[in-house]
């Protein structure tokens, strides 16, 4: 396990290019991210009204059932400091935490298992009315925290370690750049599973 994480859940998604509006910072290929701003999703239901799978067998049956090459399963966890923030934002998104699925599990802090997973970083994201931001995303904020805090992301577009990681979400929180899109930013801890 993952000590002081809580498992968000698992994500099936592509990797992605930069595109022409993201930070010339990050890797050109290979980006990794938990947003659909930046990547594909696969959805559980066919509705597509949610994409976080309870499970890395769900979740990788999935993968192979959408047949499309390139999609890879995550595994998302937040550390449990950061839950009572993220669920405020959930809710306040209309989000029930007995719905069932990310907030059900968050809210319960189902521990971030150890699962045959590469772990490749972690990438700093806030909610916001049903979707996931990342700081690659909105505009400017990848040079605004380098230039505050000397953090910035490596392979894969991730941040390599958590204290950094974690110190770039405070000042996000602090500085107050990711108003009016995302109030509360964390630093999701993303983990490729094999």
């Amino acid at each position: 396990m993952e000590p002081g994480y809580a498992l968000a859940g698992y994500r099936v998604a592509t990797r992605a290019d930069r595109q022409d509006w993201q930070d010339a910072s990050l890797p050109s290929t290979g980006l990794v991210s938990l947003s659909d701003c930046v990547v594909d999703l696969t959805p559980v239901d066919p509705n597509g009204w949610d994409d976080w799978f309870a499970s890395p067998h769900e979740a990788e049956a999935a993968r192979d059932q959408a047949g499309k090459p390139g999609l890879h399963v995550l595994a998302v966890g937040f550390a449990t400091a950061d839950v009572p923030g993220l669920l405020s934002d959930i809710a306040d998104g209309g989000w029930d935490t007995a719905a069932g699925s990310l907030p059900e599990r968050l809210a319960n802090h189902e521990r971030f298992p150890r699962i045959t997973a590469q772990r490749l970083g972690f990438e700093l994201v806030g909610f916001d009315s049903g979707r996931w931001h990342t700081w690659t995303c909105l505009g400017g904020l990848v040079a605004d925290v380098h230039r505050a805090t000397g953090v910035q992301p490596g392979q894969r577009g991730l941040i390599p370690d958590e204290q950094s990681a974690r110190r770039a979400a405070q000042w996000l929180n602090d500085s107050g750049l990711g108003n009016p899109k995302v109030f509360f930013w964390a630093a999701a801890l993303l983990a490729d599973v094999a």
